[in-house]
């Protein structure tokens, strides 16, 4: 890959070995030669600038998890060499509360939690990134709940405040792939966002997979429904925007799809966030998705509740 050191074959090898070395192996300064200077990550929580913050995120979770793993499900991929690469990254973490920290004393407890990152690649380095890990999943394994962590991270930070992403480089100011599994996938989204959940059935295979934030497995049409319907519930005004989209066709496998995406409003109320507050909202997600011909047989669903609750239990300015 032009730009890239040689030992890397390609995007996927980059990243898988990265990875490793930065959290398997504990070489942390590694962060300075794989990230670049005014690396810009942002997830569903805040924006931070800068390879230190990277570095400081990295050490605080080993602090907390010192067993964790960052175990690759899959690695979906966009761009070339020219214009620079996107990674989208699903992750599944085995680990064990085993160090206090943000989450409070260590429980001892033994997790699985799914990440996905979105890593822009540019020249052998991470030059932008958007982060979604299920930190629902997290507070119910320790004994919590979402948002019971949402509010002790209040009490800890005092506010929630969120700074603008700086804008990509491009082309991954939105990315969207013309292959029409990918458009009909797009299609069903902006369609389950203005119209309703009607296109469920159409969009899903009958024996569908969905994993959902909180660790939860929601398994055929009527499962997958009554989610996508709670959530719709709890965002009133919504408007969605795709910002990346990419469709890859492997040798041997079922074509996958990775799509990041975001819906702002206003919190409409419904069971999934409580009784409407009026504030607004934003969800910051990731998905992928496995398909058999056109329709969707396992689906991975990155959306962080506890980011969600903070927004809807911050402090009232003035």
């Amino acid at each position: 890959m032009k730009g890239f050191d040689a030992e890397f074959r390609d995007l996927e090898h980059y990243i898988r070995v990265i990875t490793e070395r930065i959290w398997e192996g504990r070489r942390f300064e590694d962060i300075r030669r794989y990230y670049g200077e005014s690396c810009a990550v942002e997830t569903p929580a805040g924006v931070t600038i800068g390879i230190d913050p990277v570095i400081e995120g990295t050490r605080a979770a080993l602090a907390v998890f010192p067993d964790r793993r960052l175990l690759a499900e899959d690695i979906l991929i966009s761009g070339d060499e020219d214009g620079g690469w996107l990674s989208s990254h699903r992750i599944i973490s085995p680990m064990t509360h085993l160090g206090a920290g943000v989450l409070g004393p260590p429980s001892g407890s033994k997790l699985h939690v799914r990440s996905v990152a979105d890593c822009v690649c540019i020249d052998n380095r991470i030059v932008h990134e958007w982060l979604v890990r299920d930190q629902a999943a997290i507070a119910l394994q320790i004994g919590s709940t979402p948002r019971a962590l949402a509010q002790r991270w209040l009490d800890e930070r005092g506010a929630f405040e969120k700074s603008a992403m700086p804008a990509a480089p491009a082309p991954y100011r939105s990315f969207i792939d013309n292959d029409a599994l990918a458009q009909r996938y797009a299609a069903f989204m902006q369609a389950l966002w203005t119209k309703g959940t009607a296109g469920v059935e159409p969009q899903y295979d009958a024996a569908v997979s969905l994993a959902a934030p909180g660790g939860q497995t929601l398994v055929g049409h009527e499962e997958v429904r009554d989610f996508w319907t709670g959530l719709r519930a709890a965002v009133s005004d919504a408007v969605l925007s795709i910002e990346h989209l990419v469709i890859n066709r492997r040798a041997n496998r079922c074509p996958a799809a990775a799509m990041r995406w975001r819906v702002l409003g206003v919190h409409g109320g419904g069971r999934r966030y409580g009784a409407p507050t009026g504030r607004p909202i934003e969800l910051l997600a990731i998905s992928h998705a496995e398909f058999i011909g056109e329709h969707v047989q396992r689906e991975w669903v990155l959306l962080d509740d506890v980011a969600v609750w903070m927004q809807l239990l911050r402090p009232s300015k003035g």
